[in-house]
Parts: C-alpha cells; sequence; structure tokens
C-alpha cells in the first residue's frame, strides 16, 4: 500500500490536502446552513441522515477528482511526449467529469441522499483554492 503512494509528490500530497479541509469545512458549514434553513422552515428543508450522506459522498467525490487531477499533473508533467500527455490530460478530465456526473445522478436517484447536499460539495474545492489564492494574496 505503501508502494501505491509512495510516488506521489508532495506538492500533489499538501494541496490534496488544503484542498480536502477547505472542501470539510465547506460541508460542515452547508450543514449548518441546513440546520438552520430548516429550523425556519421545517417543511421545505430536511435536515436528517441524508443531508449527512449527501455532504460525505458529495466530499469524497470532490476530493477524490482533485487528487486525481493531481496525480495526472504530475505523470503529464514527468511526460517528454507533448503529444501523449496532451491525450492523457484529455482522458483524465473526461473520465473525472463522468465520476462527477455518475455522483451527481447518484445523489439525485438514491433515496439515501439529498441531492443538494450531495451536489453542493462539488462546488467546494473550487471556492476553497480561491479563497486561499486572495488570503495568500492578503499576507
Amino acid at each position: 500500500m505503501s508502494s501505491l503512494f509512495g510516488d506521489i509528490q508532495p506538492a500533489v500530497k499538501k494541496e490534496t490536502k488544503r484542498v480536502c479541509i477547505s472542501t470539510a469545512a465547506g460541508v460542515v458549514l452547508m450543514w449548518i446552513a441546513f440546520a438552520v434553513l430548516h429550523f425556519a422552515m421545517p417543511q421545505q428543508v430536511p435536515f436528517d441522515y441524508t443531508v449527512i450522506l449527501g455532504g460525505i459522498g458529495g466530499a469524497a467525490i470532490a476530493v477524490l477528482n482533485f487528487f486525481l487531477m493531481g496525480l495526472t499533473v504530475q505523470k503529464v508533467a514527468a511526460s517528454t511526449d507533448e503529444d501523449a500527455a496532451r491525450s492523457r490530460m484529455k482522458a483524465s478530465y473526461s473520465q473525472r467529469m463522468l465520476l462527477q456526473m455518475l455522483w451527481v445522478v447518484v445523489a439525485i436517484v438514491a433515496p439515501c441522499f439529498q441531492f443538494a447536499a450531495g451536489i453542493l460539495p462539488l462546488l467546494f474545492p473550487s471556492i476553497g483554492i480561491k479563497l486561499m489564492g486572495i488570503m495568500n494574496k492578503c499576507n
């Protein structure tokens, strides 16, 4: 198992950890928002196990997507064949988008997930990366 993760560059590990933390923070904030909205409008906004499971599943897919992108960039950067590298990036993008779309379908169709709570975490890595960039520029 250690050889599987042994070839991962430190930058990929570091950025994936940062994305994982920002995504987890986003999910917690989302759960708080669901709880507040449920308190205000209990008939319209649920707050039960489906919201929790949706958030966990969506966060897992979002972080996995970022990690797979980092691995692909790492492999492409080490490649000497430009056409093969471009082809690898395109294939990776398509596969990762397919993974996310499959999750969206599962989050909508499966009754154990609240669909919005399952889909929203897919946006959190991007938001987290942008917020970290803004905070780094301010320092």
